[in-house]
């Protein structure tokens, strides 16, 4: 295949210019700015579109096993194809849950069989009860590429130290979900005026800053890669950014959701504005800009959780949380972040390929003769309104909004997909 006539943007190399791209045997061959077709090549003419490194997302729910009325592995591969991403890291709380090398097989078997790239993180504790550590020097061997009991928090910190220390000698990222359930009354909804407004306590943003506190002097001690997920509250972000500056191998995603929305979304999109953490202030997106702005922030993930549309038509206290990301996340970022000046569309896709690929160790990210070619095509300024979803779920609050930024075209192995 040849790419022809693309204004290439990769963070990698920090090459931003029209180059023709060749494709070989699913790598890439050759990047020139003129590149003449062989009579045999398909050609792809990108002609006023920026051409990316495949997004890669470090956090997502796939559902598959046990929950596939929400997502499987195939629709969720379809659903990241359609976003532009060509590579994804799927969360251990499945059922039953990642955490054993049957399970674990199990999955990266089927995986292999979709035309994106699935990873599969492992769980740090057997059945995430935080009490008993997973043999992850042999869930690595067989495939985890990292490890997290995503959904639920470790509260025992000297458990989870010892499983960092496990993960600094088998040189892989432990991810945390932070938020301490001792002060939360009812999930997903920020404590504040307006979970007043709707008669309930809600999550207040000390359950994850007391949790972020204690796991950066955790990172810091240990020395492991730790990434702090989904992250929500400014003082989080503060943290962060304090113990970065003193040592730590700390990281930190945020999701598209929490740079866009406040908890005033609630109001107004009911239970598809319900997620955990909980969309915050206005303040608090704010110091998520700042943190993304600054490099504290150093991935986009879209922690993209399905759900039925039952399951989401309850009330706003039963009702799971979580929202799908993987179709809106290239163009929440284009809309959000680069049109109003906060990052440049090199910052976000730095943010999306580089920085995920190089935490995670994977073979992808750069747009660089030798390395396979994985690509995103989109045009940042096409403005589009998503209506539906190549997703098993359509529970977003994002629907119906205009958005710039449309995919073309995605390409995973060389293959158009």
């Amino acid at each position: 295949m040849l790419i022809k006539n693309g204004f290439v943007t990769d963070p990698g190399t920090q090459r931003a210019g029209v180059y023709d791209i060749r494709i070989e045997d699913g790598v890439i061959r050759e990047i020139s700015a003129d590149i003449p077709a062989t009579p045999s090549e398909e050609v792809l003419d990108a002609g006023g579109l920026t051409v990316a490194p495949g997004l890669i997302d470090t956090h997502v729910h796939f559902r598959d096993p046990g929950f596939t009325h929400k997502e499987t592995l195939h629709t969720g591969a379809l659903a990241a194809a359609r976003g532009g991403f060509t590579s994804v890291i799927c969360m251990a709380n499945t059922s039953p849950v990642v955490d054993s090398l049957p399970v674990l097989k199990d999955i990266l078997t089927r995986a292999e069989e979709e035309k994106i790239h699935i990873y599969q993180a492992a769980s740090v504790s057997r059945s995430l009860k935080g009490e008993e550590m997973t043999d992850m020097a042999a869930l690595k061997s067989a495939g985890a590429c990292g490890f997290t009991d995503d959904g639920i928090p470790l509260r025992n910190a000297a458990f989870l130290y010892s499983a960092m220390e496990k993960a600094r000698e088998l040189d892989v990222p432990v991810s945390l979900h932070e938020e301490d359930p001792s002060f939360i009354k009812n999930n997903g909804i920020n404590h504040g005026p307006v979970s007043d407004q709707l008669g309930i306590y809600g999550s207040p943003s000390i359950a994850e800053e007391s949790l972020v506190a204690r796991d950066c002097m955790l990172a810091l001690r240990s020395g492991a890669h730790v990434v702090i997920q989904h992250i929500s509250s400014g003082r989080s972000v503060e943290l962060v950014r304090m113990f970065k500056a003193m040592g730590a191998n700390l990281h930190a995603e945020a999701t598209p959701h929490h740079f866009t929305l406040t908890d005033e979304a609630v109001l107004k999109y009911g239970t598809l504005a319900k997620m955990n953490p909980p969309l915050r202030t206005e303040a608090d997106r704010q110091e998520i800009i700042r943190g993304l702005a600054d490099g504290t922030i150093d991935i986009i993930a879209t922690d993209h959780a399905p759900h039925s549309r039952e399951e989401k038509e309850r009330s706003i206290t039963a009702a799971p949380s979580g929202i799908i990301g993987l179709e809106t996340a290239l163009a929440l970022g284009i809309t959000s972040l680069v049109r109003p000046g906060h990052l440049t569309l090199m910052q976000l896709l730095e943010k999306m390929t580089l920085n995920p690929a190089a935490l995670y160790h994977l073979p992808a990210g750069q747009i660089k003769e030798g390395m396979p070619a994985d690509l995103v095509l989109f045009d940042p300024e096409e403005k589009w309104i998503p209506t539906e979803y190549a997703s098993k779920s359509s529970n977003s609050p994002f629907t119906g909004w205009e958005l710039y930024g449309k995919v073309k075209a995605t390409v995973c192995g060389g293959r158009i997909i």
